[in-house]
């Protein structure tokens, strides 16, 4: 978990595969129960999510990881996931309590389903695009 600071250092963002079925889900079921509406989205195919993967050293051509940039702080995989999943706030914060399983075995987890996300879900032509309402959440 590296910081950064700069444009990127007060802003929640959840960075995802825009063309996952998965993933888009994920989103939407994120921006329908972030009711105070703490975080902001970014594929990782976009401009903006291209600018931070290359600023963190990450691949910039492979989107297998679920990326959450919590003000600054990069949180990656499963860790991200369960943090993102707590900023939700009433019952979600009991998903903390996952963060005391080791990452190994917490991130084989996630990467077996990351691994096979297009085949069980299925992938978009397309990255998503929000709705009117939903477009002041979206970066990039």
């Amino acid at each position: 978990m590296e910081h950064m600071s700069g444009e990127w250092s007060s802003l929640r963002i959840v960075f995802f595969d825009g063309v996952c079925n998965l993933c888009n889900g994920t989103v939407d079921f994120l921006v329908s129960r972030d009711r105070k509406r703490h975080l902001r989205y970014a594929s990782l195919q976009s401009d903006i999510g291209q600018e931070m993967l290359a600023a963190y050293g990450l691949p910039t051509a492979e989107f297998g990881s679920f990326i959450y940039l919590d003000r600054g702080r990069i949180h990656l995989r499963s860790s991200g996931a369960i943090r993102v999943a707590m900023r939700l706030g009433g019952l979600w914060t009991l998903m903390g309590v996952f963060l005391l399983v080791p990452p190994f075995i917490r991130n084989a987890v996630y990467d077996g389903v990351a691994r096979n996300r297009y085949r069980w879900f299925g992938k978009r032509e397309t990255c998503r695009l929000p709705t009117p309402e939903e477009r002041t959440l979206f970066l990039g």
